[in-house]
């Protein structure tokens, strides 16, 4: 018998399933590793944002007579 046939008789309905993340949340690893890039994209784009927005505010803004930096 291969070794592949005895973990599936050992595993029963687990077999073939992906590992969990943490035992009692329902999460694979694969959607763990895939929400931390999401978020990790979505910081980036924030921290891009942010700094168009102090760009804005600090030089464009007064060049072209919006406002005034006092």
């Amino acid at each position: 018998m291969g070794e592949a046939k005895r973990r599936k008789e050992s595993l029963g309905e687990q077999y073939g399933q992906e590992a969990r993340f943490i035992s009692w949340l329902p999460i694979t690893r694969s959607q763990s590793e895939k929400f931390m890039q999401l978020t990790s994209t979505g910081a980036w784009i924030g921290i891009g944002f942010l700094i168009v927005g102090w760009l804005t505010v600090r030089f464009i803004g007064p060049a072209f007579g919006w406002w005034q930096i006092q």
